[in-house]
């Protein structure tokens, strides 16, 4: 037996190599660089299962409205298609807290749309716990980032993904609050020839033809911000939207190799075949070159913190083919697999205030 191979992630780690990249970023020059994106993006959203070609009604509601210290919360559904409603939270923030965020003769604001990771859904992230009374003392590892951004002056969206929450099925919801429905939902959208990934980014995309449909939002100042899985869903919203100006991504960003593809993670990660076309840097290069930053634990067991700094490494230098390698950030705390935030807001006040 000794001489046998029995380990299954030494065999997928030795199969890797064979992975063909066919896509991965060699561009020497801006105009290559843009026609690499054209191709590898229409290659992503091919590999995703495609997204919707006409948009539905969103048939927006405000059904709740409560004032909270230093900022309004308004819970609000929309539909993202026909037969699917998006559940969120909007944040806010006073005029007096926003901290100079409003364009100067228009009042409004930059939005920054919030998305969680896998747990309660999106309540940690606006600060409520779990008998849904305001809570911002940072129990969760999502640290109620949500009402970090209002404080910080923003409008934030904080979106229910689907399959998360209040979004959940009702096996899901009998296992108690944080259980999600990822399973079976992601897997039927596999057998679909569709991804979870695609079904979320989408909700994304409406959620930001909601803020622009909001006179307190800049819709020329949108950026997207997850953690965890909110991260993933993050770099593939901005990968294929134009319209997110600035994207970070907490607790999300490494290599596949040392990453999804060597970790066990939920299934509403995985992309059929993206290996062979790119790895993970190479669809965060389909932002640039639009501000992006990174924020990294050191002790995150899910995105190996060395891993990250190789995969930034790689993205600067796609930013750097367009002139744009200081727009890449990256911030390595003292942590675990968690929101931090100390860089990230600061860069997205610089990018999306001035």
């Amino acid at each position: 037996m000794a001489s046998r191979q029995l380990d299954s992630l030494e065999f997928t780690r030795a199969v890797y190599p064979s992975a063909p990249l066919r896509l991965r970023f060699r561009a020497t020059t801006r105009n290559r660089a843009l026609a690499w994106q054209k191709q590898l993006r229409a290659r992503l959203i091919e590999l995703m299962g495609g997204l919707p070609s006409t948009r539905c009604p969103l048939r927006a509601e405000t059904v709740e409205t409560r004032e909270l210290e230093g900022y309004r919360r308004e819970k609000v559904v929309f539909q993202s298609r026909p037969d699917l409603s998006v559940f969120a939270y909007l944040l806010v923030p006073e005029r007096g807290g926003a901290g100079g965020a409003a364009k100067p003769g228009s009042g409004r604001l930059p939005a920054v749309i919030s998305l969680p990771g896998h747990g309660r859904g999106c309540d940690p992230v606006a600060g409520i716990d779990e008998s849904g009374e305001p809570d911002t003392t940072d129990k969760e590892y999502q640290h109620s980032f949500g009402v970090q951004a209002a404080r910080h002056g923003f409008l934030a969206l904080v979106v229910e993904q689907l399959a998360f929450g209040c979004r959940r099925d009702p096996a899901a919801r009998k296992k108690g609050l944080g259980a999600n429905s990822c399973q079976p939902a992601a897997g039927a959208a596999l057998l679909l020839g569709q991804t979870m990934a695609a079904w979320r980014v989408y909700d994304v995309i409406r959620a930001i033809d909601y803020l622009a449909s909001r006179p307190e939002a800049d819709a020329g100042r949108i950026a997207c911000m997850g953690i965890s899985g909110g991260g993933t869903v993050t770099l593939y919203a901005a990968a294929v939207e134009p319209r997110i100006r600035a994207a970070v991504l907490s607790g999300s960003f490494a290599s596949y190799r040392d990453s999804i593809f060597s970790i066990a993670h939920c299934i509403d990660n995985y992309i059929p075949g993206i290996l062979n076309w790119a790895e993970m840097s190479d669809v965060a290069g389909l932002i640039a070159p639009r501000p992006v930053f990174v924020e990294s634990g050191e002790r995150d067991d899910l995105f190996p913190v060395d891993s990250a700094r190789t995969a930034v490494a790689e993205l600067r230098r796609i930013y750097g083919v367009f002139g744009a390698e200081q727009l890449v950030g990256h911030e390595v705390f003292p942590g675990p697999h968690s929101f931090w935030g100390k860089g990230a807001f600061a860069f997205l006040r610089q990018h999306l205030v001035g």
